[in-house]
Parts: C-alpha cells; sequence; structure tokens
C-alpha cells in the first residue's frame, strides 16, 4: 500500500471516527436529558429530547453511508475491515439506545402528577449506573482498551439489575398505598426499563470494541443452573451428573432438595455408574436463600410439581422453569430408566438452547 493511499484511507477512518464521537456524545446526552426532565419535571426538556432523536437517526445513518463507502472504495482488510464493521453495529445499539431515551421522555409527558422524591432519587441512582456503563463502554472503544471492555459486563452492567429490583419493589409499594397514581406507576416501572436497556446495550458495545481492536469476541458464556427436587434424590442429581458430563464447557451444574433426603439411595447410586457417572460422593444438599448473590443463576429447573413456590425469591435476570416429569415413584431399574431418558432429552433441550447446537 502506498503512502498516499494509506493517507487517503486514514483521513476517511478519522471522519468516520470523528462524527461516530459526536453522535456517541449526542446519544449520552439525550440519556442525561430525558432523566433531567423526569427529575425537574421539566416537559419542554422531554419534548426536545423527543425531537433529538430525528437528529441522532439522521447522523447515524450518515456514519452507515460513510462505512459502507469506504468498505467499497477502499476494500480493506484485517483491522480497518473490523472497525468499519464494528461501527455499523455500534452504530444499532446507539440508535437503539437513542429510542430509549426518546420513550422515556414520552413517558414522561404521560405522567399525571410529579413523582415523589424518592421516586426520582432511585430512577437518578439506576440512570447514574446506566450512564456510567454506557461512557465506559463507549471509552473502551474509542481509545482501544480491551481490557476495559472486558470488564464492562460483570463490573458496571449487573448492578443495575441489583439496583432495579428494589426500584421496582419500591414502586408497587407506592402504587399498593397510592402515594403513586397506578397510571404513573407502570410509566416509571417502563422508565427503569429502559433505562437497564441502556447498560444491556452498553455490554453491545463493549463487544464491538473487542472485535474492533483484537478481532475476537468475548469467551463463552458460562452458564450456572440449578436444578431442584423434591428430596434432592433422583431426577434433579440425575440432570447434574448429566449435565456436567454432556456439557462439561458450557455451564457450571448443581442441585438442591426443598425436603433432601439424608442420603442418595444406592439404587440410583449403581444405576447412574452404569450410565458412567460417578455419584456415590454426591449428598442431598437443602434449597437456601437464592437472594442477589455475586454469581447468580443463569436458570434455575423445578423438576417435580409444587415446588415452584419454594422458589420465589430469584435474582432479577435468573429464569425459572418447571419441568413436570410423569415418572412413577421409586428406583427400580426401569422406572431409573425411564426417568434418566427425560431427563436427559430436556438437559439436551435446555443448553442447545442457552449455548447453541454446538453446545459442549
Amino acid at each position: 500500500m502506498t503512502p498516499q493511499y494509506e493517507q487517503r484511507m486514514q483521513v476517511d477512518l478519522n471522519e468516520i471516527r470523528r462524527k461516530l464521537r459526536k453522535v456517541a456524545g449526542l446519544v449520552e446526552n439525550q440519556v442525561k436529558d430525558t432523566v433531567r426532565s423526569l427529575i425537574g419535571w421539566d416537559k419542554d426538556l422531554a419534548n426536545n429530547v423527543i425531537l433529538g432523536d430525528r437528529q441522532v437517526n439522521r447522523r447515524i445513518k450518515e456514519i452507515n453511508y460513510l462505512c459502507h463507502a469506504f468498505i467499497i472504495r477502499h476494500a480493506p482488510s484485517a483491522g480497518h475491515l473490523r472497525f468499519a464493521s464494528a461501527v455499523l453495529r455500534l452504530n444499532v445499539a446507539l440508535e437503539r439506545i437513542g429510542d430509549y431515551a426518546g420513550t422515556i421522555g414520552r413517558e414522561v409527558l404521560r405522567l399525571t402528577v410529579r413523582p415523589p422524591e424518592s421516586v426520582t432519587r432511585d430512577v437518578e441512582i439506576i440512570a447514574q449506573q446506566a450512564g456510567h456503563a454506557l461512557g465506559e463502554a463507549l471509552t473502551a472503544f474509542f481509545e482501544e482498551d480491551v481490557e476495559s471492555a472486558l470488564q464492562t459486563h460483570e463490573g458496571l452492567v449487573r448492578p443495575v439489575d441489583v439496583t432495579l429490583k428494589t426500584v421496582l419493589d419500591h414502586l408497587v409499594e407506592l402504587a399498593n398505598d397510592r402515594v403513586v397514581p397506578l397510571k404513573d406507576s407502570f410509566a416509571l416501572v417502563r422508565i427503569n426499563n429502559l433505562l437497564k436497556r441502556v447498560s444491556e446495550q452498553a455490554d453491545n458495545i463493549s463487544e464491538q470494541a473487542i472485535f474492533a481492536i483484537t478481532g475476537g469476541e468475548r469467551d463463552p458464556r458460562i452458564f450456572r443452573i440449578l436444578f431442584v427436587g423434591e428430596e434432592n434424590n433422583r431426577a434433579s442429581q440425575m440432570a447434574e451428573a448429566y449435565a456436567e458430563k454432556a456439557f462439561p464447557e458450557s455451564g457450571r451444574y448443581s442441585s438442591v432438595g426443598v425436603n433432601p433426603a439424608g442420603a442418595l439411595d444406592s439404587a440410583l447410586i449403581e444405576f447412574m455408574d452404569e450410565q458412567g457417572m460417578d455419584v456415590s460422593h454426591k449428598r442431598p444438599a437443602l434449597i437456601e436463600g437464592l437472594g442477589e448473590p455475586a454469581q447468580p443463576y443463569h436458570v434455575i429447573v423445578a423438576l417435580e410439581e409444587g415446588l415452584l413456590e419454594h422458589i420465589a425469591e430469584v435474582p432479577f435476570r435468573t429464569i425459572v422453569l418447571e419441568w413436570s416429569i410423569d415418572i412413577p415413584e421409586g428406583f427400580s431399574k426401569g422406572v431409573l430408566a425411564d426417568l434418566y431418558k427425560m431427563v436427559a432429552v430436556r438437559v439436551q433441550d435446555l443448553m442447545k438452547t442457552l449455548a447453541g447446537p454446538d453446545a459442549r
């Protein structure tokens, strides 16, 4: 590549970066302004945010055009091509964040009364956390900071989930006590959820930063899965053992019981040994408060009817499933064989849904 050609390419790249920084700053300000419109009960500002979304969309459209023109004109490879591709995907995230800000503005305009200070304080906390995550992700992209991009998800995005649960509980209390009109409470819930989505888009931006800089992606997610049984002495133990054997790289698995047995039945141990799984060292465990641990479960599976009432309090992002497996009680070889087949199929379906068809 000649120096003149390299110079022309660099000029185009700098123009894309300049315009991208501009629109990223606009989007960040849109989020801040829409929250300010709620806190200050400023409906003019809310309208300005809604109108400003048009400007964001126009600028993003222009950047998309420049990226496509750059690819056609220069036929770039390696880092330059990755950058252009990442910008196109980053624009999708920025456009969505702009849409979220505009929707929040519309919800502010629909409120019938000024929200109590306790509510606006809650919203401000969520907004600060989401805005911080967004700012850090954008900085990682523009400064090509892989380490910061890798840390964005666990370090900056997840705290929004923890705070959001507390905020939503508070809104429910205020609605029940008629402190906030019911119609307004729905709007406020939506506002908080939209701010959470801002943090989720920050996570997507961090992924584009990693791709643009290294050409790679974050390591595949390791899913944390909990299987719950009545006594943790049959299906839940089977599910844990089978998942560990069939999908060791895709998840971390454990099992518990609502009323755990004192020990695993010897027939279950023998049967699982015949399937190539040693569960002799396992002990039925008691389900405990799930709360908001540092590493919450992605999925909790109840393998028997009537167990969901014991799994009521779960982390915000955790999915709770119920597998009603209709198998006769007992530990005869035939019963265990039928149960094992049904559990194995369910576990396969779950892991391929979570980790993809190549889950392992």
